[in-house]
């Protein structure tokens, strides 16, 4: 009887089996189909379309638009100095002051020979007038009268020495004040008061004045970019000059600084195969120091509306660049496309390879299959805004 029952809920348990197998064979393939995961989502947009100007960058360096050594044009002992070192001197300011008193001792003896040459030409020329009229009445030579005549001349040439040595004197005696030529920052002094300098040739360095209201940056442009120049502005690089350019010191971000393209000079340099070039800058608020580092940028030609992207939707493959986009089917496509140079707020120009209806994929690539189908949620491509310092 025991037996019966065990061979009875064996064939139960069994049946049960059965039947489960049965109905998980039959529910499978539409839970199946009832699971699969809908197609990912993707931000897209269009391409971002906005004037731009393309430029060339160039390393460089401030200069100052005049450097002047201060020297001396008289010899004497320095008795006086009336700036500080570093100071900034308006032009004509006294500097230096060398000992007047030799040079107003050469003054007053200068004059005093004026003085005789004067009445010596006044004497010549009224014995000069006696002897014309003896002349007539035969009452002296002709050759007295001559004489005479050669006496007023020397007497003349000799006033005219003397107008010059007085001058010359009256000139030395003003170049005992030393006064800066331009306005600018005036260096250390070189001499101490009491020291002896000497002019002419061999002039004493008595400091340095740099004009510093504007600075020169001096670059080089290479042969290759200079040939692009040249037929970007219709055979001459030197149609350039008079460009408004832009310059950056080391540290600072962006393009503060506006100037003007200047100066390009007249032959390549035959070791470097480089040519020089020079922009003006304001600099009034003394920031800049001449002798800094820096970079400049040139505008390669007029402004054009270009197709912006981020950067971060740019992706490479092997040697080429490649955008995704999302078709009319909601299918992702791949595009060849030549990219541009990156621009503030983490765009990137493209040149070639979209169109500006094209919907960009800019978020969500690493879901993007190409060829598969996604979910796209339109969007705007903005520039990302700039990190506060």
């Amino acid at each position: 009887m025991r037996v019966v029952r065990v061979i009875g809920l064996t064939c139960v348990l069994a049946i049960a089996a059965g039947a489960g197998f049965y109905a998980w064979g039959r529910v499978t393939p539409s839970t199946a189909q009832t699971a699969a995961p809908p197609p990912p989502a993707v931000t897209v947009a269009s391409p971002l379309v906005r004037q731009v100007t393309d430029y060339d960058e160039f390393t460089g360096r401030f200069e100052p638009t005049a450097t002047v050594e201060v020297r001396p044009r008289v010899s004497g002992y320095l008795t006086e100095i009336n700036f500080r070192d570093g100071q900034v001197v308006e032009a004509g300011q006294l500097l230096f002051v060398i000992d007047k008193r030799p040079y107003q001792t050469a003054l007053a003896q200068a004059e005093a020979q004026l003085a005789g040459a004067r009445a010596q030409l006044a004497f010549a020329e009224a014995d000069a007038k006696r002897s014309q009229e003896l002349v007539k009445s035969s009452n002296i030579a002709v050759a007295t009268h001559e004489q005479r005549i050669q006496q007023r001349q020397a007497a003349d040439a000799a006033l005219k020495t003397a107008e010059a040595a007085v001058a010359r004197a009256r000139l030395d005696l003003e170049f005992t004040e030393v006064r800066s030529p331009v306005r600018g920052r005036a260096s250390n002094r070189r001499v101490d008061i009491g020291n002896l300098v000497v002019g002419d040739g061999a002039s004493t360095v008595l400091t340095t004045v740099l004009a510093e209201d504007q600075l020169y940056f001096v670059f080089d442009i290479s042969e290759g970019d200079l040939l692009a120049r040249q037929q970007q502005v219709g055979g001459t690089a030197r149609a350039a000059q008079g460009v408004k350019v832009q310059a950056r010191r080391d540290g600072e971000g962006g393009w503060p600084r506006e100037g003007v393209l200047d100066f390009l000079d007249n032959r390549l340099q035959a070791g470097s195969g480089t040519i020089r070039a020079r922009a003006t800058f304001d600099n009034a608020d003394a920031a800049l120091t001449p002798g800094q580092f820096g970079r400049i940028r040139v505008p390669r030609g007029e402004p054009y509306d270009a197709l912006l992207v981020p950067e971060s939707a740019i992706l490479s493959d092997q040697i080429e660049k490649v955008v995704r986009v999302v078709d009319g089917g909601n299918v992702v496509r791949q595009r060849k496309v030549r990219p541009g140079p990156v621009q503030p707020g983490g765009l990137m120009i493209v040149r070639s390879g979209l169109n500006r209806d094209d919907r960009v994929i800019v978020n969500g690539l690493m879901q993007a299959r190409v060829g598969a189908p996604v979910r796209p949620q339109p969007a705007a491509i903005e520039a990302a805004a700039a990190p506060q310092s």
